[in-house]
């Protein structure tokens, strides 16, 4: 079978599946697996697929029939124009994400200072990682309540070439920080903000990834809440608390905080938050 068919084929299955994006995910499982690139897809349409191939392609079709997001079975996922591995044990980095990413940016323009940032529930490193690229004289830190995503962390500022700026700790929450840490210019993080109620409506995929990086099994609104009332003391005089959220919207700003400013997409939702230190 050639590649044009061979791509129509998955398409179908995957179309049937109720993939939204039925030829792209065939396309980049097809790239993944036979290891070339999109323009050999096009100019190599009527080449034929060798059998060993096909066989392996048809695996991760099963995969992502099942619902399986393409990027744990890639294991890589671009954030920020940089590639990420990511695994189950993480939640997939997102492009509404990088809203805060651009947010820190606008409000430090001045990417050679030594800044001292800390990224809450880092999972596969994105926010902290990207922000030691950016920001090449700061120091980061990172926590996660799970080790396996802290590894999956560690190895990711290792491949980009960051591990020395980034320090990653275990634990819950804010209490994983060590006490000389601190004080931060910038408390970041994107929680887990999904409420209880939410989970059954949903995608599939989402079933694959880590429910503890989703939801705080209540309003959704509970990590937000601790982050802004702990975060708090954490930061520099005039430090700043970015932090995603979702449907669920944000928590009562505490008295030591005031509101700066809240994040849009350009669809007009409601995606996160900016808070100052008085």
């Amino acid at each position: 079978m050639n590649i044009r068919d061979l791509i129509r084929q998955a398409s179908a299955l995957l179309e049937s599946a109720g993939c939204d994006s039925a030829r792209v995910d065939a396309e980049l499982l097809l790239m993944h697996t036979w290891k070339i690139n999109r323009t050999d897809l096009i100019i190599r349409a009527f080449d034929e697929v060798p059998e060993a191939i096909q066989k392996a392609f048809q695996k991760v079709i099963k995969r992502r029939e099942a619902r399986e997001p393409v990027a744990y079975i890639t294991e890589e996922k671009e954030f920020w124009s940089r590639p990420f591995r990511v695994t189950p044990d993480v939640l997939i980095p997102r492009p509404e994400t990088e809203h805060l990413i651009e947010e820190l940016l606008e409000r430090l323009p001045n990417q050679n200072g030594a800044y001292t940032f800390c990224d809450i529930g880092t999972g596969s490193g994105c926010i902290a990682i990207t922000l030691a690229c950016e920001y090449p004289q700061a120091r980061t830190v990172a926590t996660d309540i799970s080790e396996a995503a802290l590894a999956i962390a560690r190895s990711n500022a290792e491949q980009l070439g960051v591990s020395e700026r980034v320090s990653f700790r275990h634990g819950d929450m804010l209490q994983a920080i060590a006490p000389d840490d601190g004080p931060f210019d910038v408390i970041i993080s994107n929680p887990p903000y999904v409420a209880f109620h939410e989970m059954d409506d949903l995608e599939a995929e989402l079933d694959h990834e880590p429910r503890s990086a989703l939801t705080d099994e209540s309003d959704g609104l509970q990590f937000l809440a601790t982050i802004l009332n702990e975060g708090s003391e954490r930061l520099k005089p005039e430090g700043l608390i970015i932090v995603e959220t979702g449907i669920c919207g944000l928590p009562e700003t505490p008295p030591q905080l005031e509101m700066n400013k809240e994040i849009f997409d350009l669809a007009g939702h409601l995606r996160g938050g900016v808070y100052q230190a008085g």
